[in-house]
């Protein structure tokens, strides 16, 4: 009998509730702390609050979950009937949930794999929904974790950001880039280079940035068979439209997905991000 492999991730990958429904993915939330207030992403902070907080200047920071909610997890699958647990994650570079999910895993009750994706967004959950097919055809846990891993090789994140201030409170990008954006007045495209968010390309007004943004998605794209996301903060106005043209753009689109960042990177980058997700299949 093949084993029973079920999937876990956490709630930077910003997966559909129908897709997650459907495969039986359980996510395990990281936390946003405005204030003195800490609250599960996805639960209690909503991407709306995160952005009101942060243009009312409060103190709006994040926080990995700890290694005893991933063993929750892993304990839940194990009673669902699971056999083992591919555990794919966001990048170890931005932050320490990778970390706490190898640290409950090594005392797991079942065998859990834990996947450190270098990606974050829907690059992540395009991982998690190739590792969930691939469980769902029968395959072992190492098939399972390569599957997420394949994935992950090939798939580009590009953003847009209004401003470099909120990567730089973060500490998700250096105080030296961030001055020096704001000095020229430039608005900064930014890409996931080595499981980091790094500057990409500096253009001089916001309708520039957002032209080369779908520049930058359909040459990635090319000829193959991919799936695209379109992730805003507080810019459905601009998501919707891009998301259209990118649509009539790329011949080998599948799946098309425009959705809000959650509260915890919206943390990072504040209200009018605009990033495309490019996942070859």
């Amino acid at each position: 009998m093949p084993a029973h492999v079920a999937l876990v991730t956490d709630s930077t990958a910003y997966l559909p509730q129908d897709a997650v429904d459907r495969h039986r993915i359980g996510v395990v939330p990281l936390s946003v702390v405005v204030g003195d207030e800490v609250l599960a992403e996805g639960i209690e902070a909503s991407p709306k609050d995160v952005a009101q907080a942060l243009r009312a200047r409060r103190t709006v920071t994040t926080s990995r979950p700890g290694p005893e909610a991933f063993a929750a997890a892993y304990r839940a699958a194990a009673e669902a009937g699971a056999d083992a647990v591919v555990s794919v994650h966001l990048s170890a570079e931005l932050s320490g949930t990778h970390e706490a999910a190898q640290l409950a895993a090594a005392s797991a009750g079942l065998p859990v794999q834990v996947v450190d994706t270098r990606l974050v967004g829907m690059a992540l959950g395009y991982c998690v929904l190739a590792a969930a097919e691939a469980a769902e055809r029968g395959c072992g846990p190492e098939e399972v974790a390569e599957a997420a891993g394949r994935r992950a090789a090939g798939a580009a994140g590009y953003f847009y950001v209004d401003t470099l201030e909120y990567l730089r409170r973060g500490g998700r990008i250096g105080a030296a880039r961030a001055l020096l954006g704001s000095a020229l007045a430039v608005k900064p495209l930014l890409h996931l280079s080595g499981g980091r968010i790094e500057p990409l390309e500096k253009v001089r007004t916001a309708s520039r940035a957002i032209a080369r943004l779908e520049e930058l998605a359909v040459e990635r794209a090319g000829e193959a068979e991919v799936d695209v996301a379109v992730h805003h903060l507080a810019a459905e106005d601009r998501a919707e439209p891009l998301a259209e043209r990118l649509r009539g753009r790329i011949p080998g689109l599948r799946d098309l997905y425009v959705g809000e960042v959650g509260a915890v990177i919206g943390a990072h980058v504040g209200p009018g991000l605009l990033a495309v997700v490019v996942s070859p299949r």
